[in-house]
């Protein structure tokens, strides 16, 4: 027998994990979700950055770092300014400062490109999850473990949750988009 509400989980890590990567795409709005996931080199090895230092929201433009070990500020400004995000840091010693500069519209329309690009992932990885479920129920039923009628209604079941999670990837898709485009 096959148990859909077992592997509702599984199907709740790829809409959580969509979650933190949306979360960490620069929108209008300053987040520490933006650098926490940036990886610093320090002490010999390469840490996330939100284990390294506090990271607050002073403004809606504007974030701070500030690292618990002060001497690994200029690592950390280092490592924020390597990672690509369109913003660069300011070490002003104790802190570092970053103020976003505003979206140009040719970085929205990338940032919405980026947006569709792991939206459609998490899509792949539902089918993947729906397709293997899906050979597990017609499996179960050739081996005489569910009935002809069992099969359909674990079908159903496992379509009707697949469409609540493509219906809650799609809303949270549109919910940023419109975060970034909007001026």
């Amino acid at each position: 027998m096959i148990n859909l509400d077992g592997s509702k989980s599984e199907f709740e890590k790829s809409v959580t994990h969509l979650k933190s990567e949306l979360g960490g795409l620069r929108s209008t709005r300053a987040t520490p979700a933006l650098v926490e996931h940036v990886m610093v080199e320090v002490y010999g090895s390469k840490q996330s950055l939100k284990a390294l230092a506090s990271i607050s929201v002073v403004d809606p433009k504007t974030l701070t770092i500030e690292p618990w070990d002060k001497s690994i500020a200029k690592e950390i400004e280092r490592a924020v300014s390597a990672a690509n995000l369109g913003i660069n840091p300011v070490n002003e010693g104790q802190i570092i400062r970053i103020i976003l500069p505003p979206l140009t519209e040719e970085s929205r329309k990338e940032l919405v490109k980026i947006i569709h690009d792991r939206l459609e992932s998490v899509r792949q990885a539902l089918r993947t999850l729906r397709e293997k479920l899906r050979q597990q129920i017609i499996d179960a039923e050739k081996k005489k473990e569910i009935s002809e009628d069992e099969k359909y209604k674990q079908l159903e079941k496992l379509d009707k949750l697949v469409g609540e999670y493509n219906e809650q990837v799609k809303k949270l898709g549109e919910s940023k988009e419109k975060e970034i485009m909007t001026v």
